[in-house]
């Protein structure tokens, strides 16, 4: 015997047929959203090949648009004609999960539902995001690595700082500093040293065993002892007269 009285299935059947009614007034009035009819024939052109592609572009969005809302109100009209068949059959508000009664409540609120709320498919949303998101982090976050500390060689930081050094489409007018009044200076760690880590490792060279230390002397070790980094008194081929000039 179904749980619902006489009166509470009128009522729900009156609700489903005033649907029924809307939802196919709706779709025979607008023309199926404008299905039948051509893209050509919506915009009001002969052709659409010679319109911007921006204009073509938009006319695909609204197309793609009113397809999903046809497919929505033909799915839920499916819906309704099922559950009207089931009145007829006396199966209605049975949930087809469980085999157990559907509240009245819920079916006032979603009258062609085929499921109570505590077994309904949707309610179990599948956590389903394209693979490519798995690998989308920070900038060079699955090629940097700065946080290595066994590891101090090329990545992909250093593959980007390579590649933006031609020029990108940052300016010195969007930096979030005020004194940046160069393009070089938008750069990411563009105080960095490109080739080495310690401004020393620039002019020590030694033999391929490792030994034999040799110091370059040229600009790069100039600026080096200028900078207060190295002392001139432990270089042999430098004076104090020197230091002092």
């Amino acid at each position: 015997m179904n749980h619902l009285t006489s009166e509470q299935l009128s009522e729900l059947r009156t609700s489903l047929e005033k649907m029924q009614e809307d939802l196919e007034n709706r779709i025979m009035e607008n023309d199926h959203y404008g299905l039948d009819n051509s893209m050509r024939y919506s915009s009001g052109e002969l052709t659409e090949i010679d319109n911007h592609p921006g204009d073509t572009a938009t006319d695909l969005y609204h197309r793609s648009m009113d397809l999903s809302l046809l497919e929505r109100d033909e799915h839920e009209l499916v819906n309704i004609k099922a559950a009207l068949e089931s009145m007829d059959e006396g199966t209605y508000g049975i949930c087809v999960a469980s085999g157990k009664p559907i509240s009245y409540e819920r079916l006032v609120a979603v009258p062609y539902t085929r499921y109570s709320k505590e077994h309904n498919p949707r309610q179990d949303k599948p956590f389903k995001r394209p693979a490519e998101e798995e690998y989308l982090m920070r900038p060079f976050g699955r090629s940097s690595l700065d946080e290595r500390v066994d590891y101090n060689g090329f990545d992909g930081e250093d593959a980007w700082q390579i590649v933006e050094s031609w020029g990108n489409s940052d300016s010195p007018a969007m930096a979030e500093g005020n004194n940046i009044d160069s393009y070089n200076e938008m750069e990411i760690e563009a105080g960095e040293a490109v080739g080495y880590v310690e401004p020393w490792e620039n002019f020590i060279a030694t033999d391929i065993t490792g030994n034999n230390i040799t110091i370059i002397r040229g600009k790069s070790y100039d600026d080096y002892l200028n900078s207060d980094e190295g002392s001139f008194m432990l270089d042999p081929h430098k004076t104090g007269t020197e230091e002092l000039e």
